[in-house]
């Protein structure tokens, strides 16, 4: 087992996968010479030369395009966007090209390709930089999407990705790089669909993601200490949601409650609602119940900020208004 950091761990994966198949290749704004705004793609270029660690120009619709036709000639490219917001320039390629392309070519190509990079609500990082697009992409046939929140998720997370035929949108969070844990030395991969099992309980599931993971866990802390046995799952994989896990859960609790950071609308957590919903609303004992973003663009504000992105306290107060 070795400490490792985050953005190490997602580095290794993209060293061992590049060291083991010759077709795996990384491209986007400053991950060679300059390692990656986030340095998941450090010295990479010294080892397997400026052709397999692309430096490209800022033009994401441009090397976008050139990554999915790279994937159709048999290529497995790694694109790093510099801040996932950035890749809504993109948006056309990832979703009319890239999601589509295996389904209106007849089955004639796949596209192996994963679009990874850093998301989500940062610290002071303003309204254009702190963008949580999991809701924009979630709605794309022929994508995956999946959000590490660990170390070792990370790193078996996305060697996943990198092997996986089709195309998936990898999600970090920016404020996640520097979690540091224990990871095996040995290789190992993680399925791209299943859902990770926190923490187990009997009172109520709780579901989450990424970040919000860790607020989640805060919380519990302070729950159990007031005498509830919450459950905690880390859902993964947002496309597509693991619901056998979820429901799994709701067999024992009877109650759901969903934290995100992705704004309300339209977002993860309506869409596991729905789902409950339809197929399984004779689990429940009560209304599933979700914390969410507010659906503003994040203020630079740090207070404001703040105010926006669910907080521990705010679960606990969810929570214990549910099993009251």
């Amino acid at each position: 087992m070795n400490k490792t950091f985050l953005f190490d761990a997602l580095r290794e994966a993209t060293d061992e996968e590049m060291q083991k198949d010759k077709s795996v290749f990384v491209l986007g704004e400053d991950v060679g010479h300059y390692g990656g705004s986030y340095k998941v793609t450090k010295d990479l270029h010294v080892k397997y030369g400026d052709i397999r660690v692309l430096d490209t120009p800022i033009a994401e619709n441009s090397f976008m395009g050139m990554a999915v036709g790279a994937a159709m000639t048999g290529l497995k490219p790694i694109v790093e966007g510099m801040n996932m917001s950035f890749l809504l320039l993109a948006f056309n390629q990832i979703s009319n090209n890239a999601g589509m392309l295996p389904y209106t070519s007849g089955g004639n190509y796949k596209i192996p390709l994963v679009v990874r990079g850093p998301g989500g609500v940062g610290k002071q990082l303003g309204a254009e930089h702190s963008q949580r697009l999991e809701a924009y992409f979630q709605a794309i046939p022929g994508l995956k999407i999946v959000a590490c929140s660990t170390p070792y998720n990370a790193k078996g997370l996305l060697k996943s990705a990198i092997r996986d035929n089709n195309p998936v949108i990898f999600f970090e969070h920016v404020l996640l790089y520097n979690i540091k844990e224990d990871i095996p030395s040995e290789e190992y991969l993680i399925p791209l669909d299943k859902a990770e099992l926190v923490k187990a309980g009997t009172d109520i599931t709780i579901v989450t993601y990424s970040r919000m993971r860790y607020h989640v866990v805060q919380a519990v802390e302070i729950l159990i200490e007031q005498g509830y046995k919450p459950e905690v799952l880390d859902l993964i994989s947002l496309k597509p949601i693991d619901i056998h896990s979820i429901v799994s859960s709701l067999r024992k609790t009877h109650k759901l409650l969903i934290v995100e950071e992705c704004m309300k609308t339209g977002g993860i957590a309506a869409e596991i609602i729905a789902q409950v919903n339809d197929n399984y609303f004779d689990l429940l004992d009560g209304p599933v119940v979700r914390l969410s973003s507010q659906d503003i663009p994040t203020p630079y504000n740090g207070n404001l900020e703040k105010a926006t992105v669910v907080q521990p306290q705010q679960i606990v107060e969810a929570v214990t208004r549910m099993l009251s």
